[in-house]
């Protein structure tokens, strides 16, 4: 069996300190001795803004974030934010939604749209997900994220595939068993790319079409076990849809079959919210503060970790096709939310 991709090894601490990074230099270094792929080294760091984070841990190869912010940490953060490339964060507004919290993003999107990319807002979130821009700091220490997607290869069955699955847990448990500041594991399927990494490519292959698989319980089965079967789980342990990340979820999005609704009800029962779904610049405020209330609303009622990242290259409108120049983002054609 192939080992797993790791998508993320992540550093969370509350000190600026170079030997922190070396640290992360040497975890990442036993995961790839032990066989496994390993895609992105983070540093989540708490307490510290952005230009002091970038400062001391940005060396070109790691991912950073400011974590979580409530508004008036995003306030005094943002300038700064503006002027990091890959610093990312994200908003937890502590009571009901203002227009003033969607204002941010539309800040983002004429400021600095790239960044659009590195910032959530976070409901009811999940600390120490190493899952950026979700990651949220839960003490010092390090958790693990994977790529789960490519262990599907050859499977003919869901379960099949969660079985490669637990025996990557299991085998990167016992790297770190004994491993200080061990967190755990966020057990969360992280799509990416077209196959073997998209995860629509194998569920089309296991239910027939993307469609029937979702009104099935295929996803049901499938976090249920992320929720039972995980030996060391930390953080959000959902299913991600990541709309312009999973190639084959942008081919979805642009025939106009994953629409918001859509995205929504799966979020709703296995999923983890809404992630790099494109908006464009036209789109109106009122409309995302819909959504975000919308999704505040949900995550109270079902006291359910809930997510909205929306993604926009700074020119495409509504109709108009994305040009985002992120290897992690498919360009498509931009609909109305």
């Amino acid at each position: 069996m192939p080992h797993a991709i790791v998508r993320s090894l992540c550093l969370f601490t509350d000190r600026l300190d170079a030997h922190e990074g070396e640290r992360l230099d040497r975890l990442a270094l036993r995961i790839e001795e032990a066989g496994f792929t390993l895609q992105t080294r983070r540093v989540c760091v708490a307490g510290h803004g952005a230009a002091e984070v970038e400062a001391c841990y940005g060396d070109g190869r790691r991912f950073l974030s400011i974590g979580q912010l409530d508004r008036t940490g995003l306030a005094r953060e943002f300038d700064a934010l503006l002027e990091t490339n890959n610093v990312a964060c994200n908003l937890a507004p502590p009571d009901a939604v203002t227009a003033d919290d969607a204002a941010w993003l539309f800040r983002l999107m004429e400021a600095q749209p790239e960044q659009t990319f590195g910032f959530a807002y976070t409901f009811a979130n999940a600390p120490g997900s190493p899952f950026f821009p979700s990651a949220s700091w839960a003490g010092n220490g390090f958790a693990l994220g994977l790529q789960p997607t490519d262990l599907a290869v050859g499977c003919d069955t869901p379960e099949a595939w969660l079985v490669r699955l637990r025996d990557s847990w299991l085998e990167l448990q016992a790297l770190f068993a004994n491993e200080p500041g061990f967190l755990g594991i966020d057990g969360s399927i992280a799509p990416l790319w077209d196959n073997p990494g998209s995860l629509v490519g194998h569920v089309r292959r296991w239910a027939g079409s993307f469609e029937r698989a979702i009104t099935s319980d295929m996803f049901l089965r499938i976090t249920g076990f992320l929720r039972t079967a995980n030996p060391c789980p930390v953080g959000l342990n959902g299913l991600m849809l990541p709309c312009l990340e999973d190639r084959q979820l942008a081919g979805v999005y642009e025939q106009g079959r994953f629409t918001v609704e859509r995205n929504l009800f799966l979020a709703m029962h296995c999923g983890l919210g809404i992630d790099t779904y494109p908006v464009g610049i036209d789109e109106t405020p009122e409309r995302v503060l819909e959504i975000l209330r919308l999704v505040q609303g949900l995550t109270e009622r079902h006291a359910k970790p809930l997510s909205v990242r929306l993604v926009s290259d700074g020119r495409a409108r509504i109709g108009e096709r994305t040009g985002f120049g992120n290897r992690y983002l498919h360009d498509v054609v931009v609909r109305s939310l």
